[in-house]
């Protein structure tokens, strides 16, 4: 699992973790304002610390739905106000469930999912039941291939420790929206974020 370090002065610049107690996940909520105040990353290709988790760590007390939600409310800070539009790669549990977090602003956004499962395209839409809107909101579902960028990329991953992984990818040259943490500068130059969890 990828780590990251900062000099104290860089530290001090940021301000001081939210010691709120148990179930707060303070080390994504200073990465947060890291990002906010400028910060880039920067991969370092060798350990530097090794670690272990324990049953008792702390770690264990933040609840997935936290994490969840400080994510998708940071996308909907720093990445979708520049978009008009945005497709979700994913017709699947997680691109639902991103979509279904997403403000009534940020939804209408969507402009579609889009998929490699011919089950979920042949489909051909996603309705947002629970939506107090009338009509209900309906959200085509595409081949990849029909889909028009930018996308949000939206996946589970197969980890104890890492969950979902976001990745942005913005379809205007030269605009890098948020650093990459963990990843390569030429995935940075591509324009792509990865924002695990």
């Amino acid at each position: 699992m990828p780590t990251w370090f900062c000099s104290r002065a860089w530290f001090s610049h940021v301000g001081p973790f939210d010691e709120g107690g148990r179930g707060v996940p303070e080390d994504l909520l200073f990465f947060y304002e890291h990002l906010r105040k400028g910060g880039g990353v920067v991969r370092v290709d060798r350990s530097l610390l090794v670690y272990r988790y324990h049953p008792a760590a702390a770690t264990h007390a933040v609840l997935e739905t936290t994490i969840w939600t400080l994510r998708v409310r940071f996308l909907e800070e720093q990445a979708l106000p520049r978009w008009a539009t945005f497709t979700i790669w994913n017709a699947g549990r997680q691109g639902r469930r991103l979509y279904r977090s997403l403000t009534a602003e940020s939804r209408r956004k969507v402009v579609a999912f889009c998929d490699v499962d011919e089950n979920k395209i042949q489909k051909g839409f996603y309705c947002h039941e629970e939506s107090q809107e009338r009509p209900k909101p309906r959200v085509p579902v595409l081949h990849f291939r029909a889909a028009r960028p930018p996308f949000v990329i939206c996946v589970k991953l197969p980890s104890v420790h890492v969950d979902h992984v976001f990745s942005i990818h913005s379809s205007v040259s030269g605009h890098r929206l948020l650093p990459c943490p963990g990843c390569c500068e030429q995935c940075c130059s591509e324009h792509r974020v990865h924002v695990s969890f």
